[in-house]
C-alpha cells in the first residue's frame, strides 16, 4: 500500500466531543494531546516521514478566553510532559506559525524543544500554532520582496513557513466538518482531501488506517490525464 511521506490533520471536535460528555471544553483539548500521542506512535510505525498538525489557528483568540487560557496551559504542559518522549522516539519538532504574541516564556519553551529533537529523524513533527494559511502566504511574499527577489511561484514556496518539509500528501480533517479553514492554503494546493466524522478524541489508529486505504486508492494526476500518470508508472 502507498503510503503518504506527508500528512497534514486538522484537528477538529476537541470542544464538542467534551460538551457531548457535559465537561468542560478545554477537557476535550486534553483528550485531543492523547490521541495526537497515538497518532504520532501510529505515523512513525507506519512510515509516515511528516505529520503536521493544527493546534491552534489565528483565528482562535476570538474564543472565549478561559478556553484560549486552557489551550495555552495544555501547550505549557505538553512541552513539559511530552519533549523528552518525544526526543527517545525520534521525533523531530517544529513550531510553525506566528509566534511573536506568545509570551517570552513560552517561546524560549518551544525553541528548547525544537533544539533539544533537532537531531532526530524517524518523524518531522510539525505543531502549527498561531497559523493561519494566509498569514503564511502575506509573510512569505513580505521575505520575497525584502529580499528583492522577483515575485515566483519558487520564490514563494522558499519562504513559507514549511518550506523544510515537502507538500502534504494528504490532508485529514476530523469532526464532520468539509473545509479547509485557513489551514495550508499554499502547501494543500495537491494535496488528496479526507474528512472523517470522528471527533478528534475519537480518532484512533483504526481511522488513520482508513484514511491511508482512501490515500492508496486514489490516483494523484497532478493536472496529467490519467493515461499519462499510467505510462509515467
Amino acid at each position: 500500500m502507498t503510503v503518504p511521506r506527508h500528512i497534514a490533520i486538522v484537528m477538529d471536535g476537541n470542544g464538542r466531543w467534551a460538551t457531548r460528555r457535559l465537561l468542560p471544553r478545554v477537557a476535550g483539548h486534553h483528550q485531543g494531546v492523547d490521541s495526537l500521542r497515538r497518532c504520532v506512535q501510529a505515523c512513525i510505525e507506519r512510515g509516515v516521514g511528516v505529520l503536521t498538525v493544527f493546534a491552534f489557528s489565528s483565528e482562535n483568540w476570538k474564543r472565549p478566553a478561559d478556553e484560549v487560557s486552557g489551550l495555552m496551559d495544555l501547550l505549557a504542559k505538553a512541552l513539559a510532559g511530552e519533549v523528552a518522549s518525544l526526543r527517545k522516539n525520534g521525533v523531530k519538532l517544529h513550531f510553525v506559525g506566528d509566534l511573536d504574541p506568545l509570551s517570552l516564556k513560552m517561546r524560549t519553551g518551544l525553541r528548547e524543544a525544537e533544539t533539544s529533537t533537532a537531531d532526530n529523524t524517524r518523524l518531522v513533527l510539525n505543531v502549527c500554532f498561531n497559523y493561519g494559511g494566509r498569514w503564511d502566504v502575506a509573510q512569505a511574499a513580505a521575505k520575497v520582496a525584502a529580499r528583492g527577489e522577483a515575485v515566483t511561484e519558487e520564490a514563494i514556496d522558499r519562504a513559507m513557513a514549511l518550506a523544510h518539509v515537502a507538500d502534504p500528501d494528504l490532508l485529514i480533517r476530523t469532526g464532520g466538518e468539509q473545509r479547509l479553514s485557513n489551514f495550508l492554503l499554499w502547501q494543500a494546493a495537491y494535496s488528496e482531501l479526507y474528512f472523517s466524522d470522528k471527533f478528534w478524541p475519537d480518532f484512533d489508529e483504526a481511522e488513520l488506517d482508513a484514511a491511508l486505504a482512501a490515500f492508496a486508492r486514489r490516483e494523484r494526476r497532478f493536472g496529467l490525464t490519467a493515461a499519462q500518470v499510467q505510462r509515467a508508472a
